[in-house]
C-alpha cells in the first residue's frame, strides 16, 4: 500500500465508487442519490481551486482503496484556518487501519499548510469513526440532534474537532 496525491484524471471514478457505496448502504454521508461523473468533475475542480489536497491510498496494483480530504468549513473569512474534512474506504478494505492511515497523512498534510482546527461530521452512531477520530486527538464539540434524515430516521451529528499548532503567525483578513 502507498499514499498518493489524487488526481481527477486517475481516481475519479474510483473516488465515485467508494462515495456512491457509503451513500446508499450508510449514514456516514447525508447524500440520498448516488452521484455522477459530473459530479466528480465540480467536486475535483472545487480541491484544486481551493488549494485543498486529496490523499489516496492505493494497493500494489494501483487500485485506489480509500481517500481522505478537506475542505471549507464555513464560507466565511475568519473560517480560513479551519478546515472539515472526510475519509472514506472501500467496503472491502475497513477494519484493517487504512482509515488511521489516511487521517494521519491528512493531519500531516494540514498542518504543512497552515490548518489550525480540523472539524469532522460524524454520523452520531458511527462508533467506528467516533473512536478512530479519539484516539487521533480529535475531541468532541457538539452534536446536533435529529440534524439529517435518512433511511426513514432521524440523525445527529457529533462534531469533532483538533486544535493543531499552526500557524504560527495567524492574521486578519
Amino acid at each position: 500500500m502507498r499514499l498518493i496525491s489524487c488526481t481527477e484524471e486517475a481516481h475519479s471514478a474510483a473516488i465515485l465508487a467508494i462515495l456512491n457505496e457509503a451513500i446508499v448502504t450508510s449514514t456516514a454521508l447525508y447524500d440520498y442519490k448516488p452521484r455522477n461523473a459530473e459530479n466528480m468533475v465540480t467536486w475535483f475542480a472545487t480541491k484544486r481551486a481551493n488549494g485543498f489536497p486529496v490523499i489516496g491510498a492505493e494497493d500494489d496494483s494501483g487500485k485506489l482503496l480509500g481517500f481522505a480530504s478537506y475542505g471549507t468549513f464555513r464560507a466565511f473569512p475568519a473560517y480560513k484556518y479551519t478546515v472539515e474534512h472526510s475519509v472514506y474506504v472501500d467496503s472491502a478494505h475497513r477494519g484493517a487501519g487504512l482509515g488511521r492511515t489516511l487521517m494521519e497523512a491528512i493531519i500531516e498534510e494540514a498542518v504543512k499548510r497552515d490548518v489550525h482546527v480540523m472539524v469532522g461530521a460524524i454520523d452520531a452512531a458511527n462508533a467506528g469513526s467516533i473512536a478512530l477520530h479519539e484516539r487521533l486527538g480529535f475531541e468532541h464539540s457538539g452534536t446536533v440532534r435529529q440534524a439529517g434524515f435518512k433511511f426513514g430516521r432521524w440523525l445527529d451529528v457529533a462534531f469533532y474537532q483538533r486544535i493543531l499548532a499552526t500557524p504560527l503567525n495567524p492574521v486578519d483578513g
